[in-house]
Parts: C-alpha cells; sequence; structure tokens
C-alpha cells in the first residue's frame, strides 16, 4: 500500500506560479511511475502530467506544455509539479499518484492522494 500526500495548493493570481508536492513514506518510491492529475468545478479528473520510474521520462497535457513541468527525488520520497504562468483554468482540485507504469489514462495508476485545491484568479 502507498499512502500519498499533496501540498502546496493555494490561492494565485493569473501569470502566478505554485510548486505542488507529493510525499510518501515508501521506502520503495523510486519504483513507481507518477502523475499529476486535475479535476475542475463540475468536470472529471484529467491528466496533467506524468514521470517514468526508470527513464525519468516526462509527458504532458498539450494545455501545461511549457508552463508546468513534473520532477521526482528519489531520495526524498517526493514528487514535484512546477507550474508557472497559471490561468484561471488551471483552477481544480490536484491529485497526485502512482503506479507501475506511466501514461495519461487513470487506470494506470493503483494509489491516489486525497488532492490539493489550486485557485488561480483572473
Amino acid at each position: 500500500q502507498v499512502q500519498l500526500q499533496e501540498s502546496g495548493g493555494g490561492l494565485v493570481q493569473a501569470g502566478g506560479s505554485l510548486r505542488l508536492s507529493c510525499a510518501t513514506s515508501k521506502r520503495t518510491f523510486n519504483t513507481y511511475s507518477l502523475g499529476w492529475f486535475r479535476r475542475a468545478p463540475g468536470k472529471g479528473r484529467d491528466f496533467v502530467a506524468a514521470i517514468s520510474r526508470s527513464t525519468g521520462t516526462t509527458n504532458y497535457a498539450d494545455s501545461v506544455k511549457g508552463r508546468f513541468t513534473i520532477s521526482r527525488d528519489d531520495a526524498k520520497n517526493t514528487m514535484y509539479l512546477q507550474m508557472n504562468s497559471l490561468k484561471p483554468e488551471d483552477t481544480a482540485v490536484y491529485y497526485c499518484a502512482a503506479g507501475f507504469d506511466s501514461g495519461e489514462t487513470e487506470g494506470l495508476y493503483d494509489y491516489w492522494g486525497q488532492g490539493t485545491q489550486v485557485t488561480v484568479s483572473s
């Protein structure tokens, strides 16, 4: 069982930045591929970014490419999402996830955090 805890959400003005963190106490953190998803008000949960467990290969949703950066520090059992040039449409609850394979599909991930709210004001 992997327990994930997100932090770093909050209220920011458009154009601003936030860095989300996703931490776990699991010692085998480095064996998992990791992802970020988000759920905007009244919508389903959408893929944001992912990073693989072995090569650290990353991929992003088109809507965040060039603005968001996913990274991981396996020594700290922590994953990050640096979000720059934030837009009001980035407002959502952000979830981190862990699984064997990385990708854009929710079903690839076995473990999920509780989510952290990000609100971008115009």
